[in-house]
């Protein structure tokens, strides 16, 4: 089983907060029992341990060619110790603790979505014995030749050939295709599809780690095991500032000759402002989201995402309803549409098949069949209203008959159900998976008001994605797609970030690779749901422009605190190297820095402004319509 290389739970704490917890607690006990110089030496002691735990990783992370907040933390926790201030090296020492435990969290709770995504896969299958019976065995217990036995509804355990006649397949979960698909007799069948027919046989031709659905998994886990780290926004300025503190410090030093004005400079120009501005404002920014049923898993999620530049769309359940609904009806005998599709309802009304819920949706009044016989997999033959009905595939409706038709232009990519009323002439019902109804005007509130580059990949064939393309506005779609071809398509874009939307188990690799993977309604709770940086629980297409709308307001506001923070810094870092300001009183300043940029920082919880008449003028109809569950 592949394993991932993230810290246990009980490796979560950084040890910098291990040992600032421990000066908090021996901190507290001694002033309770009223011994101050033990509780300063104990913030002392915390300190240096933090300190020196962040000199290690300040030295580490140069050593890789990264400048990050650590370096500044190590500095300012050093001079505020060499100039006296213990309890300033301390707060330092503890919030630097603090944020290095959260990110660990986050990067483990990351990881622990994708090992559900491992425990989610079949575990257990039926096989037939050569005596006839059958016995329930481990996935990895099936050997190449073994008699699979799937019943209706299961998933098809490993890759296998068809030994009956004929089945329908649901392989939604591996291709998108949310139109089920037919199998006959020695054709394959592939691991992670689900079976709509009744008790079915098949024999193995994979073990469990070559099959199919495995290796989407195993892909989806190196897609995610192979995503570039994300450098964080405090990071990006931690180095600039760094350096303009390290300036001002010795200027005022050699230009004074009181080196006692140089600790002042680096005791003000502590990193809290770095530290805490972005948390705080993309903690925020998450809560935004979510009260809005947009999960978001990480900061750095929103940064990518407010920053991305292409928008790459799966077809079937994303830019679709996901299910199928009567297009056309085409009736080459006497019967009109409306009785045509009140008598195929009722013949199909015997079946589970996902048609027969569609006809029976369609149909303008529901009779009752008085007899009904299905044969799995092909069709129905049944007596409606005195009529005898014969429904189901082509080779099953015209089986007596000599010559078969084809109408390529009827299906266009779409299923056709063919009828026979009475032995009289085939009559067909053309089924589509149509758009959602909002789903133009969001892709027209990304194009030409966010800028954004947008495509489809699809495992569909290319006439059925290239129609939805065209009736949505995608200029570029690529189609059909393997979960491998997508994720290399996505790995070719020019312009990055990179956004993957989709919703099944197959979109899970290219939702992990994407820069930012998000997934529609993730109260089905696909695969792809634990492969994703954002969840749109609501299952509403315009919840991506929405999305992105939160994620540019967050890191908005996460900049303006950094530069509020930096500029009152500077602005301490100046007084203090005049002179004016001592080490003591600079660091209570400091903590009234933290307090401003704490204070803007939460505006990102707040709604946002920027860009609202565009989704506004969108959502004014078409993006906020309910989607109808009628005839299309």
């Amino acid at each position: 089983m592949t394993t991932f290389g993230e810290p246990s739970r009980s490796g979560l704490l950084a040890p910098s907060l291990i040992f600032a917890m421990s000066g908090v607690a021996l901190v507290f006990t001694a002033w309770v029992v009223g011994r101050g110089d033990v509780a300063l030496a104990c913030a002392a002691g915390s300190a240096v341990v933090a300190g020196a735990i962040s000199a290690i990783e300040s030295i580490r992370r140069l050593s890789s060619g990264l400048f990050g907040v650590d370096v500044l933390a190590t500095i300012a926790i050093a001079a505020a110790l060499f100039s006296g201030e213990v309890w300033a090296a301390f707060v330092v020492g503890l919030m630097l603790a603090s944020g290095e435990t959260l990110e660990r969290y986050a990067n483990w709770r990351a990881r622990k979505d994708l090992r559900q995504l491992i425990s989610s896969t079949p575990t257990h299958a039926f096989i037939e014995r050569v005596d006839g019976t059958s016995e329930e065995v481990r996935i990895a217990d099936v050997h190449v030749g073994d008699t699979v036995l799937a019943r209706q509804g299961e998933v098809v355990p490993v890759d296998c050939v068809l030994l009956d006649d004929a089945i329908t397949l649901d392989q939604t979960s591996l291709t998108g295709e949310s139109l089920p698909q037919q199998v006959t007799r020695n054709q394959p069948v592939a691991s992670g599809a689900i079976n709509l027919s009744g008790l079915t046989r098949m024999r193995a031709v994979r073990e469990e780690a070559d099959s199919q659905y495995q290796r989407i998994v195993a892909l989806a886990t190196q897609a995610a095991n192979q995503k570039a780290p994300m450098v964080r926004l405090a990071d990006k300025v931690a180095g600039p500032f760094t350096l303009l503190a390290l300036a001002i410090s010795l200027v005022s030093g050699f230009w004074s000759g009181e080196w006692a004005r140089s600790v002042a400079v680096l005791v003000v120009a502590t990193p809290c402002p770095l530290i805490i501005a972005a948390p705080v404002a993309f903690a925020g920014g998450i809560s935004r989201a979510a009260r809005e049923k947009i999960v978001v898993r990480s900061g750095a999620a929103l940064e990518l995402l407010a920053r991305s530049r292409t928008i790459a769309f799966d077809k079937t359940g994303t830019l679709t309803r996901g299910m199928v609904s009567v297009a056309n009806v085409v009736c080459s005998s006497s019967l009109t549409p409306e009785r045509l599709l009140a008598l195929a309802a009722a013949a199909d009304s015997v079946s589970s098949h996902v048609y027969a819920a569609a006809l029976r949706q369609a149909a303008p009044i529901h009779l009752l069949p008085t007899i009904a016989r299905e044969d799995p997999g092909l069709g129905v033959e049944a007596v409606v209203d005195g009529h005898k009905i014969t429904l189901g595939s082509e080779r099953f409706v015209r089986r007596d008959l000599s010559q078969q038709e084809n109408n390529p232009e009827i299906a266009d990519g779409n299923s056709v159900i063919y009828v026979r009323v009475d032995g009289g002439g085939v009559d067909k019902i053309v089924l589509a998976d149509s758009p959602r109804p909002n789903a133009r005007a969001v892709i027209n509130v990304l194009t030409q008001k966010m800028g954004q580059h947008v495509l489809m990949l699809s495992g569909d064939a290319r006439d059925a994605a290239q129609r939805i393309a065209d009736e949505v506005g995608i200029d570029m779609v690529h189609a059909p797609c393997s979960p491998a071809q997508k994720v290399a398509i996505l790995g070719m874009q020019s312009g990055r970030p990179v956004v993957m939307v989709g919703d099944g188990i197959n979109d899970a690799p290219v939702l992990a690779s994407a820069d930012v993977g998000i997934v529609m309604g993730g109260s089905r709770a696909t695969l792809a749901s634990e492969a994703a940086d954002i969840v749109l629980l609501s299952d509403d297409l315009a919840d991506v422009p929405r999305a992105r709308q939160h994620a540019r307001h967050t890191v908005r506001v996460a900049r303006q605190s950094i530069l509020l923070g930096i500029s009152l810094s500077v602005i301490l870092m100046l007084i203090a190297a005049a002179g004016m300001l001592p080490a003591l009183a600079g660091a209570w300043l400091q903590e009234l820095v933290d307090v401003a940029t704490i204070l803007w920082s939460l505006r990102a919880a707040t709604a946002s402004h920027e860009g609202t008449g565009s989704l506004m003028t969108a959502s004014s109809s078409p993006l906020t319509q309910p989607q109808p569950s009628g005839r299309r």
